[in-house]
């Protein structure tokens, strides 16, 4: 025997282990974890350095991006017949380097790096697809969202400062907006920008259209939009009223204020995307 056949042997016994002691799938689903897991621990992390009340390490956490990660996870253990590839295991292995050796942005990425690889380099079940398309969704309030507003945070945030300032019927300079009791300017930051919540109804839209087996239509985008615009409306709403005076403003921008109004924006959205897959919904009710 040459050390090139038992180089192979040993592969192939490494490989085959695997493949006795668990599905593809469940590969795929325990690397998801692992990255949302890691993910979602860095952003609580960064909140408790920053919030002194659990309230506010608590609101620093998306229900959706939560559900998302849980139902996506969920949809990959269905298939438990098919096995794990020889390239499975260098994308897994690839995938737990960047995972663990990375923090914030690059674990994004290397979910998103593992959802396109299943969604066009693997021949998957329906369920391992939609999974994917959930957990490819949830990367883009977590990473690519945020990109994006990098490069175009002045057009977001005149965007909403024009609307709030068209709402108090007041002047607005950039970014800021002029109290409508005339005390003082209120500044709106990029953490208040209504970019963000729209990502979530981006999300919440896939999310509800892959767990149901959504069948597509054409009105698929008029409830996507909806959604979207129903959580600017809650946003711009909840900085119409900060601006309305200073007091309002002590009141409302605070951890008790961001539960409500997130509160209502989840309520929102998630009205508009049941009435988009009804049809699903209810037949499965």
């Amino acid at each position: 025997m040459t050390a090139t056949t038992f180089d192979r042997s040993a592969q192939a016994g490494f490989v085959g282990v695997l493949r006795r002691a668990m599905p593809r799938d469940e590969l795929f689903a325990g690397l998801y974890v692992l990255g949302c897991a890691n993910g979602i621990g860095g952003v609580v992390i960064v909140a408790l350095n920053n919030n002194d009340d659990w309230l506010g390490v608590v609101l620093s956490i998306s229900a959706i991006v939560l559900f998302a990660c849980f139902a996506g996870v969920s949809l990959m253990l269905h298939d438990k017949t098919d096995e794990i590839r020889l390239v499975d295991l260098v994308m897994g292995t690839v995938f737990i380097i960047f995972v663990t050796l990375s923090t914030g942005a690059l674990i994004w990425a290397a979910v998103t790096a593992l959802s396109l690889y299943l969604l066009l380099f693997t021949n998957g079940t329906s369920e391992r697809k939609r999974g994917a398309m959930i957990l490819l969704a949830a990367t883009v309030p977590m990473l690519w969202s945020r990109l994006l507003f990098a490069f175009f945070a002045k057009f977001f945030l005149i965007f909403d400062s024009s609307l709030v300032a068209t709402l108090l019927g007041t002047q607005r300079d950039g970014n800021m907006v002029r109290f409508a009791d005339g005390s003082g300017d209120l500044v709106i930051f990029p953490g208040c920008s209504s970019v963000a919540n729209v990502s979530l109804a981006f999300l919440c839209w896939v999310t509800a259209a892959q767990a149901t087996n959504h069948r597509r239509s054409p009105a698929d985008i008029g409830w996507c939009l909806l959604a979207c615009v129903s959580v600017i409306v809650v946003n711009v709403t909840r900085m119409s009223l900060e601006g309305l005076s200073r007091s309002n403003f002590l009141a409302l921008h605070n951890s008790y204020g961001d539960m409500i109004f997130n509160t209502a924006t989840i309520i929102l959205m998630g009205l508009c995307v049941m009435i988009g897959v009804r049809r699903e919904l209810f037949s499965r009710a």
